[in-house]
């Protein structure tokens, strides 16, 4: 897993949003063990506190739960799943469109290049 931090944001904000984004491409799928605290830690270069923390609120929001003797698994809730996908996208979405307006498209222009980006997409395939 490479772990790629920005400066501005709490790096257990970016470890849920990264952890997050592994889970909804199925990179961690449902019911697979999540590496122990501290090896995650390791690997992201950061301190075990930090990484539990964002563990533990993904936990909270329902992504993750924990086995007392197992470790830490990734939920198998579908509509966990689909929530957190459908919120990630709508992030995605209005990054985009804040992104866009930025630099001067208006609704419609936006609405046209992402059509028109899909159709490219869909040519291609």
């Amino acid at each position: 897993m490479k772990w790629e931090f920005k400066s501005g944001i709490p790096i257990y904000l970016q470890i849920i949003s990264l952890l997050k984004m592994k889970i909804a491409a199925g990179e961690l799928p449902p019911g697979s063990q999540v590496q122990p605290v501290r090896e995650l830690a390791m690997e992201a270069g950061v301190n075990p506190n930090t990484m539990q923390r964002a563990l533990t609120q993904l936990e909270q929001e329902g992504l993750l739960y924990t086995q007392r003797t197992s470790g830490r698994f990734v939920t198998e809730d579908k509509q966990v799943l689909k929530e957190m996908r459908k919120s990630l996208s709508e992030q995605y979405v209005k990054d985009l469109f804040e992104a866009l307006s930025k630099i001067g498209m208006n609704r419609e222009e936006i609405i046209e290049a992402v059509s028109s980006f899909e159709s490219t997409d869909e040519k291609e395939a």
